[in-house]
């Protein structure tokens, strides 16, 4: 997040306008600022110099360091310095989620305008800025949940809540991915009872994390159709892959390797930016760090450079995926520190805002 849209997010939840932030500003401190000023900050146009963000520190009652450091200020309203502002959050979600049980919410076909937009937005944004968005749209739509395709709509929302947790904290991540499992259950379509297990699936072998789990959503997305080729059943077959890879058991992934092709040449997608596909760049990325893992240096440099070919250009941390990939096998080839000190540098070329939480996971597989 940047500091613009942080300054106007703590502004919004006490219900100021920029003048009234102003005149707060100006009385606290002398200052002589007036509404544009204001909007220029929120607005990236200019940035407050230290003496400004000291008085902003003061007036909305945020730390100064939050103001001061990107990484700080990616993190400030999903951990506890965000608690300042709970409670207007809180009214706010109660407030839509009553509306729309009094008044009715958007239509079956509005939900998936919804999710087709929030599959585009997943690709960019940070995870605070989508857990953020999600969370309200879940509010409105736990309130009408009374037909299946409802039902439908929620286990994807659902899934996206998930991937904005990080796979390692199981309590979290399992229990919504579960939960969604659930809720696409109950909405009688096959399609999005598969895709939501298989999205679990390959989050959560991708990232490394809670493995078993990885393996029985997988297991299901295979078991309800197996017989149909579908983006989600070839999710499911990666987050089984990778499993498979982590606890060693080297075949069993390049088995599943193999299946997963053949599934894409049949299912593959031609959208190129939506969370909800799989294009044949994104297949490569799957591919890059599976073969990583498994030790194949020369089949993971040729996903590599196949995915590179295609990648949108405006698609910046999937490079940077790639990047880590290379880390990886540096690490595993003996050459830790190498590997480390490349996989940063990539980290590092990308803006912060950026960074997402299965890159940090991968970090860490690459060593400290």
């Amino acid at each position: 997040m940047t500091l613009g849209a942080l300054i106007r997010n703590l502004r919004k939840a006490r219900s100021w306008s920029q003048g009234r932030l102003a005149a707060e500003l100006n009385t606290a401190f002398g200052t002589n600022l007036d509404r544009e000023y204001v909007s220029r900050w929120e607005r990236c146009k200019v940035r407050p110099g230290a003496f400004y963000l000291r008085c902003l520190s003061a007036v909305l009652d945020v730390p100064l360091a939050v103001l001061e450091d990107d990484v700080k200020r990616r993190t400030f309203l999903t951990d506890a310095a965000g608690a300042a502002i709970a409670p207007v959050v809180a009214s706010d979600l109660l407030s839509t989620g009553f509306s729309a049980r009094l008044h009715g919410g958007p239509s079956p076909d509005a939900w998936e305008a919804k999710l087709a937009a929030y599959g585009t937005d997943y690709m960019s944004m940070g995870a605070a800025d989508i857990q953020r968005r999600v969370s309200g749209e879940l509010v409105v739509i736990q309130q009408q949940l009374d037909k299946p395709q409802l039902w439908s709509a929620a286990s994807r929302l659902m899934t996206l809540y998930a991937k904005t947790f990080p796979g390692s904290d199981g309590s979290k991540a399992v229990h919504w991915y579960r939960m969604a499992a659930e809720a696409a259950d109950e909405s009688q379509n096959d399609a999005a009872r598969v895709w939501v297990r298989g999205r679990a699936a390959i989050a959560l072998g991708y990232e490394g994390a809670s493995l078993g789990v990885a393996d029985v959503l997988g297991d299901q997305a295979l078991a309800i159709g197996a017989d149909k080729p579908s983006l989600g059943l070839l999710n499911a077959i990666y987050g089984k892959a990778h499993a498979a890879a982590l606890r060693g058991n080297y075949d069993t992934a390049r088995k599943l390797d193999t299946r997963g092709r053949r599934i894409f040449d049949r299912s593959g997608s031609h959208e190129q930016t939506s969370d909800y596909a799989v294009p044949y760049w994104r297949l490569n990325v799957f591919r890059s760090l599976l073969l990583a893992r498994l030790g194949d240096e020369k089949g993971a440099v040729e996903a590599q450079d196949a995915a590179r070919r295609e990648l949108p250009a405006e698609l910046p941390r999937f490079a940077t995926h790639l990047e880590l990939h290379r880390g990886l096998m540096l690490a595993r080839s003996g050459d830790r520190s190498r590997g480390v000190a490349y996989a940063q540098r990539a980290m590092d070329a990308l803006p912060p805002e950026k960074h997402s939480l299965t890159l940090r996971l991968l970090m860490s597989e690459i060593g400290p």
